[in-house]
């Protein structure tokens, strides 16, 4: 990692029951908050951005949002969040399959025609140079409601911000999915 978190002690009580919640959910503090803790109300700020996305009334169904988060991973090489957000994934489907489907899903027959035109969309605003396209936001309007498309493209962004972010530091795995991810297929 190029920063170093502090010692726990340094964090204000406050972000403490965060990590806490860390700790009993995956047996231990994320690296990501103790970052994002060196400056406490960046953290209290994208800590609360993160809940109201990632909330259970979300528009999104669990799944999708989890091959997005996987997917905008990849294409980000973040490493920690690639390892975090497949163990998700691998939980919410059940099983690894779309996990090592992921990097090749236009050839895959795994995926169905609604997570297609998600990660479609995914890897449009992910990419700068690609763009998002009117025809792709028309195709997303069979399955979701404008409101649904402003919640799915926030979590996109708010996804593309933290793969940054940790990828930017060198935030490494965490161990906490032991598939071999393959590097990202950027057709």
């Amino acid at each position: 990692m190029r920063i170093s978190p502090n010692p726990i002690k340094h964090y204000p009580w406050w972000i403490k029951p965060f990590f806490w919640t860390q700790q009993r959910n995956y047996g231990e503090i994320l690296m990501p908050g103790l970052l994002w803790g060196k400056v406490p109300l960046l953290f209290a700020t994208v800590a609360s951005l993160y809940g109201v996305i990632n909330r259970k009334r979300s528009p999104i169904t669990p799944v999708l949002r989890a091959l997005v988060t996987v997917r905008v991973s990849q294409l980000n090489h973040c490493k920690f969040c690639i390892d975090i957000n497949s163990m998700t994934l691998a939980k919410r489907t059940g099983s690894e399959t779309k996990v090592l489907a992921l990097s090749d899903w236009r050839n895959d027959p795994i995926f169905d025609e609604q997570e297609r035109a998600v990660l479609d969309y995914t890897e449009a605003m992910s990419d700068s140079n690609q763009g998002v396209k009117d025809e792709q936001v028309a195709t997303l309007k069979q399955w979701f409601n404008e409101a649904a498309i402003v919640d799915l493209t926030a979590l996109i962004a708010f996804q593309n911000m933290s793969a940054k972010f940790n990828a930017a530091l060198d935030v490494p795995a965490q161990g906490f999915c032991q598939i071999n991810q393959q590097e990202p297929n950027n057709e």
